[in-house]
């Protein structure tokens, strides 16, 4: 897994990298097949108080890109954001991904009425 974590008008602090690792590792828990990931910070230069701290995730997993962004004012709650919603978006990827074909109740019944 490739993984770039880098910051807009930010320095990216070593344990501001550890706690975007660790938040990670309960995504790569669920699905282990990511390829690549992007983590962007940012600090907005706004005068709005509020929403300042911006925090996106690309995550490329074999055949799909998925893109996460959240904002709050503050940078530890939005990457706490950021990481619920790519668990979900990642778990939704999962269970489109897997194999859901077993035969039917039904067809199984049928079958074993022809055999008595």
């Amino acid at each position: 897994m490739n993984l770039t974590i880098s910051g807009h008008h930010l320095e990216v602090t070593p344990s501001l990298r550890e706690y975007v690792l660790t938040k990670l590792d309960r995504v790569t828990r669920h699905f282990d097949q990511v390829v690549d990931v992007n983590v962007l910070l940012t600090v907005e230069k706004q005068k709005e108080k509020d929403r300042r701290q911006k925090a996106e995730v690309t995550v490329h997993v074999k055949g799909k890109d998925i893109f996460v962004e959240t904002s709050h004012e503050d940078l530890y709650a939005a990457i706490d954001q950021l990481m619920d919603k790519l668990d979900r978006q990642v778990c939704r990827h999962k269970d489109r991904v897997q194999d859901h074909h077993h035969t039917s109740h039904k067809r199984q019944d049928s079958s074993w009425d022809a055999i008595q």
